[in-house]
C-alpha cells in the first residue's frame, strides 16, 4: 500500500478516478445504466469542505490535512470535522488514517481532535492556535452503496462541483471508490466495469492537494520528475514498486492536466515521465521476470498522439522560431512566408490537442491505466526475496549504471548515421533516467558525471532531430519550395557537423 498512517487510525482505503471529457450534465444518469451500478438507488448529499492549515502549510508537511464538512444545505446543516494522514508516494490508490467527528458548527473543535493523532503534532495547542482557512470545495455527491457476493462492500461517490481558492476556481468530476469490506482487488474489479462505459483515468490527486495547488496558481503546473523518497532496507521489488510509482505518476498526472490545460510542457513532462517508466521497466528488468507488467499495447494511440502533439509544438515554439532570421535575411516576401507556414503548424498543432483529448476519451486508454495503477500496487506483495541492506543494493545499482554506460560507450563507436545517432540518443536517455532512479544509491560523483554526459548527449542529438522533424512536418503542409530548401540545408549541415564532432 502506498501510505503507512498510524497503526491505531480508523482507515480509508479508496481509489480515484479523473472522467476525461466527460459533461458533468446528465453523468450521474449514465453511471446509474451501467451494468455495475443497476438496480442500486442512490443517495445524495450536498457537501461544503473548509479545509485548514497554517499560513505555512504546516500539517501539509508533517502529512496531514484537517478540514470542516458541511452536509446539507445552510438552512439545515449536518458539520463534521475530519483529520486525515495524507500519502507522500504518488497513487491513485491511497489508504490514509481518518478521524471524523460531529462538531456544533462551522468553527474548528480542539475537543474532537483529543482522540485523533492531533496531540503527536501540536501536543502543546500552539499549531492549533494558528490554522487559518486555505481554500473550499463545494461539490454535489451522488453515492451507491454496493454489496457483492463475496461480502465485500464497496462505496461509489460521483463529485461534481468545484474548488475555490483566492478568487480562483478549479472544477470536480471524478469518482471516489472506497472499501468498506473486503480486499482492495474489489476496487480494481469495479473501476474496470465502470472503464468500460465511461471513460476513467487513474488521479492520484486528493481534493486537499488539488486546493493547496489552486490557492497557489500552480493547479496545471507541469508535473516534472522528482527523487523516489527510499525508506531502506527494501527488497529488490519494493525497490522497483518506489521508483516506477514516482514514474508512473508524473505520466498519469500531467495526462491529467492535458484535459483542461494547453500548455505544451505538459505534453513534454507527460512523455518524460513515460520514457522514465519505461527505462524503469528495463532498470529492473531480471526483478520484474516473476510479475511481469500488463500489456501496453491499448496505450498505443495516446502515446502515438502525445508524439506528434510534441513534434508540432517543438517545431512552432522552439525549433523554426530560430531558424527564422536565418531564412527571412530581412526580406518582407520571406517574413511572410514564413509566418503563413508557422500559422498552418499552429493551426494543426491546435487540432491534434483536440484528437489527443479524444484519444483519452477512449476506454482503452483508461483500462489499460488503471491495469498499470494494479499492478504496481501489487508489485512487491509476493515478494518472498527479502529485504536487503543498503551496500548490496548499492553494488547493484553500480552494475545496472556500469553496463548503461558500457553501452553508450559502445553504440558511440558506431559510424555516423541519422540511426545510430537516434539510438545514442536514446541510451543516453536510459542511462540518465537510471541514475535519477537510483541516485541515492550511487556515489555522487559517478552520478554527476553520467548525468553530465547522458545530458550533453541528449542536447546535441536532440537539436539535429528536432531540425529534421520539423522540416518533414512543413514539407507535409506544401510550402514555398525556398523553405524547403533553406530547411533541408540546415538538417544537411547540422549532420554534417555531428560527423566533424564524432
Amino acid at each position: 500500500m502506498n501510505s503507512r498512517p498510524p497503526s491505531n487510525a480508523p482507515q480509508e482505503l479508496e481509489l480515484k478516478l479523473s472522467l476525461p471529457g466527460a459533461e458533468p450534465a446528465g453523468l450521474a444518469g449514465r453511471l446509474a445504466r451501467l451494468p455495475a451500478l443497476g438496480r442500486r438507488k442512490p443517495s445524495q448529499q450536498s457537501l461544503m469542505n473548509i479545509y485548514f492549515d497554517t499560513p505555512d502549510q504546516a500539517l501539509r508537511r508533517q502529512g496531514f490535512v484537517l478540514r470542516l464538512r458541511r452536509v446539507g444545505s445552510e438552512a439545515d446543516p449536518r458539520w463534521l470535522q475530519t483529520l486525515k494522514t495524507s500519502t507522500q508516494e504518488r497513487s491513485a490508490l491511497s489508504q490514509r488514517g481518518e478521524w471524523e467527528s460531529p462538531v456544533a458548527g462551522p468553527a474548528l473543535d480542539a475537543a474532537a481532535l483529543v482522540p485523533t493523532a492531533w496531540a503527536d503534532i501540536d501536543p502543546d495547542g500552539r499549531l492549533f492556535a494558528t490554522l487559518v482557512p486555505c481554500f473550499i470545495t463545494r461539490f454535489e455527491r451522488t453515492l451507491w452503496l454496493l454489496r457483492r457476493r463475496d461480502g465485500s462492500v464497496v462505496e461509489v461517490a460521483l463529485d461534481i462541483g468545484r474548488v475555490e481558492a483566492n478568487g480562483r476556481q478549479a472544477p470536480i468530476c471524478e469518482l471516489e471508490l472506497e472499501l468498506k469490506a473486503g480486499e482492495p482487488a474489489v476496487l480494481f474489479d469495479l473501476a474496470r466495469q465502470l472503464g468500460r462505459g465511461v471513460a476513467v483515468l487513474p488521479a492520484s490527486r486528493s481534493k486537499a492537494e488539488r486546493g493547496f495547488l489552486l490557492a497557489q496558481d500552480a493547479l496545471n503546473r507541469p508535473q516534472r520528475a522528482q527523487l523516489a523518497a527510499l525508506v531502506l532496507p527494501l527488497s529488490r521489488l519494493e525497490l522497483a514498486q518506489v521508483v516506477l510509482r514516482e514514474m508512473f505518476a508524473q505520466f498519469s498526472q500531467n495526462l491529467d492536466s492535458l484535459g483542461t490545460s494547453d500548455d505544451p510542457e505538459l505534453v513534454h513532462q507527460a512523455r518524460v515521465g513515460w520514457r522514465r517508466f519505461r527505462s524503469g521497466l528495463r532498470l529492473f528488468g531480471k526483478a520484474l521476470v516473476v510479475n511481469k507488467p500488463p500489456s501496453l499495447l491499448e496505450l498505443q494511440p495516446l502515446l502515438a498522439a502525445l508524439g506528434t502533439l510534441r513534434d508540432l509544438d517543438v517545431a512552432v515554439t522552439e525549433t523554426l522560431p530560430a531558424l527564422a532570421d536565418g531564412y527571412a535575411m530581412g526580406q518582407a516576401g520571406r517574413t511572410q512566408a514564413w509566418q503563413a507556414m508557422l500559422t498552418a503548424l499552429t493551426q494543426a498543432a491546435t487540432v491534434q490537442r483536440q484528437k489527443l483529448r479524444q484519444t483519452l476519451q477512449a476506454p482503452s486508454a483508461g483500462l489499460c491505466l488503471l491495469a498499470l495503477t494494479e499492478w504496481l500496487e501489487n508489485l512487491s506483495a509476493s515478494d518472498d526475496t527479502g529485504r536487503v541492506q543498503k551496500g548490496a543494493l548499492r553494488r547493484w545499482a553500480r552494475r545496472r549504471t556500469g553496463r548503461l554506460q558500457h553501452r553508450l560507450a559502445q553504440a558511440q563507436t558506431q559510424p555516423v548515421t541519422p540511426e545510430q545517432q537516434h539510438r545514442v540518443r536514446i541510451l543516453a536517455k536510459r542511462l540518465r533516467y537510471g541514475v535519477e532512479a537510483l541516485r541515492e544509491l550511487l556515489p555522487r560523483h559517478l552520478a554527476d558525471a553520467c548525468s553530465q554526459q547522458a545530458t550533453q548527449l541528449q542536447s546535441r542529438l536532440g537539436w539535429s532531430r528536432d531540425v529534421a522533424q520539423a522540416r518533414a512536418l512543413v514539407m507535409a503542409l506544401d510550402p514555398d519550395p525556398t523553405i524547403g530548401a533553406y530547411l533541408q540545408g540546415v538538417v544537411v549541415g547540422f549532420g554534417l557537423s555531428l560527423e566533424g564532432a564524432g
